[in-house]
């Protein structure tokens, strides 16, 4: 018997496997299947299994020939179906898998039909079929995160639903073919928000939109932007209404600005252009002809002065009064400061810049401050954000100060990849800043310790041409980062917040209070979504220690401020014999 028991152990394999087993078929079919199981008046009936010559097999139960009943195929293609068949087609609750697809659920007549879930490919299907396609009350979740929740027809989004992008953006409405179609809701993760018509997942037709700061503008829209007529209602308490052309002001319109004043006729981009009346807060009337935001002709047509020349001709006046002002050394430790907002275009940065400038003067005793600003409405009565500006204020720093005095220095702008700080007056053309130029202008203050602060995207870049023993530097950055909040409406950066509006509020330690602002950014950033601008610091301990004795001497000279009044009150009393 010994050289009988490999046979029977193939054979015990081969019928526990999913290959054909090797017992003789009980009958051959005409298109070359061989049957292994029961036949009644010469048809297939009850369990059995078929064997195809493409190496297709099926196994299961047999009702008058066809497959009927519990049963299992697999196709030559790798396809593979587990479930109920009715007169040899997939039928009722099953599983059916192909290379690159799972589909569980119900079939009727060999094809997906009823509830089931299918996942092929880049995406994931739970809900209604018919003729194998969704159709019905389903959900579609693609690969990169984004979904849609609601009806479908012939395969695509079909009727009310719910579609949410990757990034968590969310259209809700009447879909059509997969498009967003007809009324409609558009909702943004960082809390923007649309009301209105759609055509073709656009914004089209009468609605209203609300960004996150609370600006809402309603009228007419086209191709996904305001154009035509309609309404800006700002947070600030301004408000618009006319015409519009990609949400900015165009055509005639009656604009009332939230200082009280307000402007009627023709706009263009945004600007005053053409015919107009501006009627100031104090009821001061300027009407007559502008040219990009500028009156250039009065109401009778006499040519105007350009403001920007008469600006321009005062801006050595405003830079010189300015440097005449910062005080020579008279101290055993002084603070001087120089802050720049190098972008004219958005307020946030003179809004900021002030900020700094009065915080250093009243919470760390600045005396010495020179502040540059660009900006539309401040070219006239603040000297100008330029590397020349600078570069001589840095001068007059370096002259006016001791030896033992500090020099904080913050820069506030835009910043390109390339690490250029953006210097950018409305109407004039300004060199940006680059990393290496900052160094030069900054070279008079060489043998000052000082602490320089940037806040701007990719301002990391700023660290190697800058650090040395005797600078301190903070960027809102890393070198390949953006950083964030740059807005017309926001009074300060994300960056900018953090450090002076916060951390340099609750402590006097620069290292700590550098810690405390790059946690609650890293913060702000996750909660919103953005990409860590993950802020950098070089901070030399003689820098460190500079600083800690300026708080010192001055804590204690307040000490001594404040017993001195108590002291000079008291009566004189008579020396003793």
């Amino acid at each position: 018997m010994r050289p009988l028991l490999p046979l029977a152990l193939v054979l015990l394999l081969a019928a526990c496997g999913e290959g054909e087993p090797l017992s003789p078929p009980d009958a051959r079919l005409p298109d070359g299947g061989r049957y292994r199981g029961q036949v009644v008046d010469g048809l297939l009936q009850g369990e059995g299994r078929i064997d195809y010559p493409n190496g297709s097999w099926y196994a299961g139960t047999f009702k008058d020939g066809q497959w009927h009943g519990q049963g299992e195929w697999h196709g030559s293609n790798g396809e593979v179906y587990r479930g109920q068949f009715v007169a040899g087609l997939f039928e009722g609750l099953g599983e059916l898998s192909t290379p690159g697809s799972h589909y569980a659920g119900t079939f009727k007549h060999g094809r997906r039909d009823g509830e089931g879930s299918l996942k092929q490919h880049d995406q994931t299907y739970r809900g209604q079929f018919k003729d194998d396609q969704y159709d019905g009350a389903g959900q579609l979740e693609l690969a990169d995160g984004s979904r849609y929740q609601g009806l479908f027809a012939k395969g695509k989004p079909n009727g009310a639903g719910v579609r949410s992008d990757a990034s968590g953006n969310q259209f809700s409405g009447q879909f059509v073919d997969g498009q967003l179609e007809g009324a409609g809701t558009y909702d943004s993760v960082e809390g923007e928000q649309y009301i209105g018509d759609f055509k073709a997942n656009r914004l089209e037709g009468r609605g209203r939109y609300e960004n996150a700061d609370g600006d809402v503008w309603i009228g007419d829209f086209k191709d996904g932007a305001l154009s035509g007529q309609g309404e800006l209602l700002g947070s600030d308490g301004s408000r618009y209404k006319g015409g519009f052309q990609d949400w900015r002001f165009a055509g005639q319109g009656h604009l009332f600005l939230a200082d009280g004043s307000q402007y009627i006729g023709a706009f263009d981009n945004d600007a005053y252009q053409g015919q107009g009346r501006l009627i100031q807060a104090d009821g001061q009337v300027e009407a007559g002809r502008w040219v990009n935001g500028v009156r250039v002709r009065d109401e009778k047509g006499v040519l105007l002065p350009d403001p920007l020349d008469l600006a321009l001709l005062n801006q050595g006046k405003l830079l010189d009064q300015a440097l005449a002002q910062v005080p020579r050394s008279a101290g055993p430790v002084g603070l001087y400061s120089l802050v720049l907002a190098g972008d004219g275009q958005q307020s946030v940065f003179l809004r900021e810049a002030d900020y700094v400038s009065n915080l250093l003067k009243v919470r760390f005793g600045a005396r010495g401050q020179v502040t540059l600003v660009n900006h539309r409405d401040h070219l006239s009565d603040r000297p100008m954000a330029t590397r020349e500006n600078l570069t001589r204020a840095a001068r007059t720093l370096a002259e006016r100060s001791g030896p033992d005095d500090l020099v904080f220095i913050y820069l506030t702008s835009h910043g390109s990849h390339d690490h250029q700080l953006v210097l950018d007056q409305p109407r004039l053309q300004l060199a940006d800043l680059a990393a290496d130029e900052l160094a030069s202008a900054l070279a008079p203050l060489k043998n000052r310790d000082k602490v320089v602060v940037i806040s701007a995207c990719y301002s990391g870049g700023y660290i190697a041409p800058l650090k040395d023993e005797r600078t301190l530097v903070m960027t809102a950055a890393r070198p390949d980062r953006v950083s964030f909040g740059c807005s017309e409406e926001a009074d300060f950066t994300y960056f900018g917040d953090a450090l002076f509006a916060q951390a340099l509020n609750q402590t006097d330690d620069l290292k700590q209070a550098f810690e405390l602002a790059r946690g609650s950014v890293a913060e702000r950033e996750r909660r919103e979504g953005f990409e860590a601008s993950e802020p950098q610091l070089w901070a030399p301990p003689q820098v460190l220690a500079h600083w800690q004795r300026l708080r010192r001497q001055q804590a204690e000279q307040a000490l001594e401020d404040k017993v001195q009044p108590a002291t000079h009150g008291q009566a004189k009393q008579p020396a003793p014999r």
